[in-house]
């Protein structure tokens, strides 16, 4: 039986863990830490005051996907998709310039506004937060007696994935970052910024140590933590970040063909049939499977390499994900063509016009579309040699996985349009639902579905929301084999190897059943793959960046045949269609950014949808650089403050030497 880091001395675990988050959740990453008021020569004098610690690393990474604030509107891992080519803000009740991020993202502006959808700063505190832990790992570990060097070097590769890991994401966030390294004893406010390629060569490093010194998950006890799995899937990021394609394939050909891992062909573990099948039917399938909370931690799953254990016992995180990411089908807005009645009702299961087959909420969940699917996501991702591939099983409605509009059915009896298919248009051609940013988007069920165990027995209830209460369960993949694949896509595609490119995006496309195969990648093929099979488990907007900076070493054309140099893809702005990243020619051909100068007009007003080309990176925080008082941090170019002659260390050596340097 399989155990998970939550049952491993949680009492420990929670004890250290609170010191932890003492030491890094200051109110700023420069602030000096409170290590003396805790001893620390105490606590981590011992090996179980290490794992403890780094259980609470491992447990930590949940937060970047699910960290539940008491804000039932959105979570970190939305921040991500809005910055992509795959989502858009969609509360429309929110206000008309909440979406206007070429104008709204500054570094004293409207940077994190959680109950907005948006979590940047939250991103920012929370990579430095898990940087610290593994730091303080790293610095008090050889005091720890009688620990073999085996199991130090196993304890000193985890803490090293943890900040390799929180490192990769901040520099494709935020750009050139302070690099710190050690647990200080007093406080250093003269840092400078570290160039982004100086961060990759070390934290390449460090993975490189991973690899060979931690286990694999079969060695461990536990589930959720760092294995060698993780460390070379981490490490295959790590090299084509630097530029080091070959290397990056071969670590995936050791992942995909001799780590034991296989992509799961057929359906298995627990079947769940869904929230009601008289409502929406569930025919098992394979891809159903591999998403349901139970099976990505069952032995049977073959391909899940390393998994963020998130079930309704201790330390839970709520994940209310289809009231986040679920379309508004209950909005108002939403007409009966002949009569202009209400689409559909909620109603519990004791209400007098409650009927099973009209039970929309306790299927789909009661959306509110926080994060709204683009147009692209929900066709144009899918078409695959002139096709939209309705038969790919992450796609298809007939087997319950993938739900279109027009898959609801008009619900009050009292409309003549009662049990026929939900329009956007009526017969004359005239659009019925006024806000189709909020209420009207198709969507991936089989992605966002969880059970609400709150509601779920309450007879009364029609508000189901997601992963909610004691008995819910949310565990989330943090990497898969599939992923894998794509990867080692990318970096044959990167030494023009097109052909191996496009087996291994192939290969994907066969487990998921689908009917359309490539004769040839694009590079833009692969990020629609990854769209396709990794939707809320990548960071999508951090792995379009990281690409956007492959494409630039590489010298390879995107889709569209644009080339990028290292030097400038990154150093744009504006929000015309030409030039930027590959990142931002992706928001401009495939999302509404910049498409309508004067706004959205919807019922709630005319919303402002903008990004601007400087936006690849958020702006580094205004309250990090006011407290670095004796040095100066780099802000990103086209940002105020913006200023090419402040020092940046171009080589990770210096910088972890000037560590020590405190004046």
């Amino acid at each position: 039986m399989k155990r998970f880091i939550k049952n491993k001395n949680w009492k420990l675990v929670s004890f250290v863990l609170t010191i932890v988050i003492l030491v890094s959740c200051s109110k700023d990453f420069l602030e000096p830490d409170p290590l003396s008021f805790y001893e620390p020569e105490t606590t981590f004098s011992t090996e179980s005051g290490l794992q403890a610690t780094l259980a609470g690393a491992d447990k930590s990474l949940r937060n970047n996907y699910i960290h539940f604030n008491g804000s039932y509107n959105s979570v970190p891992i939305g921040t991500e998709y809005v910055f992509s080519d795959m989502v858009k803000y969609g509360k429309t009740d929110a206000s008309n310039t909440v979406a206007d991020y070429a104008n709204t993202i500054t570094p004293t502006g409207r940077f994190d506004s959680g109950g907005d959808g948006i979590t940047l700063g939250f991103y920012f505190d929370q990579g430095y937060a898990g940087i610290k832990t593994a730091n303080t790992i790293l610095t008090y570990i050889d005091k720890v007696k009688d620990l073999s060097e085996d199991v130090k070097n196993k304890y000193k590769g985890q803490a090293y994935f943890h900040r390799a890991y929180r490192y990769l994401k901040l520099i494709y966030q935020f750009g050139e970052v302070p690099l710190v390294t050690k647990i200080l004893e007093v406080p250093k406010q003269n840092y400078s910024s570290t160039k982004k390629e100086a961060i990759i060569e070390m934290i390449t490093a460090d993975m490189e140590k991973a690899v060979e010194w931690v286990p694999e998950q079969s060695e461990l006890n536990y589930l959720g933590l760092v294995n060698k799995g993780a460390c070379r899937q981490l490490l295959i990021k790590c090299y084509l970040a630097s530029g080091r394609f070959k290397d990056a394939e071969d670590q995936a050909n050791i992942l995909i063909n001799s780590s034991g891992y296989a992509l799961n062909e057929n359906p298995f573990g627990l079947f769940d049939q869904g929230g009601n099948p008289e409502t929406w039917s569930i025919s098992r399938n394979v891809i159903w499977d591999l998403h349901r909370p139970e099976n990505k931690v069952s032995s049977a799953n073959t391909e899940a390499i390393m998994v963020l254990p998130n079930n309704g016992e201790q330390n839970f995180l709520y994940f209310l994900s289809m009231r986040i990411f679920g379309p508004f089908w209950n909005s108002s807005n939403i007409k009966t063509p002949t009569d202009g009645k209400r689409g559909a009702n909620r109603y519990g299961l004791k209400h007098s016009e409650y009927d099973e087959k009209y039970d929309y909420a306790r299927v789909f969940g009661r959306g509110i579309a926080t994060y709204s699917a683009s147009y692209y996501s929900q066709k144009p991702m899918w078409v695959v040699n002139g096709v939209e591939d309705t038969q790919d099983l992450r796609h298809n409605s007939s087997v319950g996985n993938w739900v279109n509009m027009e898959d609801f059915k008009y619900s009050d009896p009292s409309s003549a349009d009662y049990n026929t298919n939900f329009r956007m248009y009526d017969d004359a051609g005239g659009l019925i639902v006024k806000d189709s940013i909020r209420d009207w988007f198709d969507f991936p069920l089989y992605k966002i579905y969880l059970h609400d165990k709150e509601r779920e027995n309450d007879l009364n209830n029609s508000d189901f929301r997601g992963a909610i209460g004691d008995k819910a369960n949310a565990n989330w993949y943090l990497y898969r084999l599939a992923e894998t694949y794509l990867l080692r896509a990318e970096a044959r595609f990167y030494q023009g190897n097109i052909g191996g490119a496009t087996s291994d995006v192939n290969r994907i496309r066969e487990r998921a059943g689908a009917s359309q195969m490539y004769t040839s990648v694009t590079i833009g093929d692969i990020c629609a793959e990854r769209g396709r099979e990794l939707y809320l488990e990548e960071w999508r907007n951090v792995e379009l960046t990281r690409i956007s900076h492959c494409l630039a070493i590489s010298g390879m054309p995107d889709e569209w045949g644009n080339t990028y140099d290292v030097n400038t893809w990154d150093k744009q702005s504006g929000t015309d269609e030409t030039g930027g990243s590959y990142w931002y020619q992706r928001i401009m051909h495939y999302t509404l950014y910049n498409k309508h100068p004067n706004g959205i007009v919807i019922p709630n007003g005319t919303k402002i949808y903008t990004m601007d080309k400087r936006n690849v990176y958020c702006t580094i925080p205004n309250s990090a650089i006011t407290a670095n008082t004796e040095g100066q941090l780099s802000q990103n170019y086209g940002y105020d403050g913006y200023d090419p002659n402040i020092k940046v260390w171009d080589n990770w050596e210096d910088a972890v030497l000037d560590e020590d340097n405190i004046e």
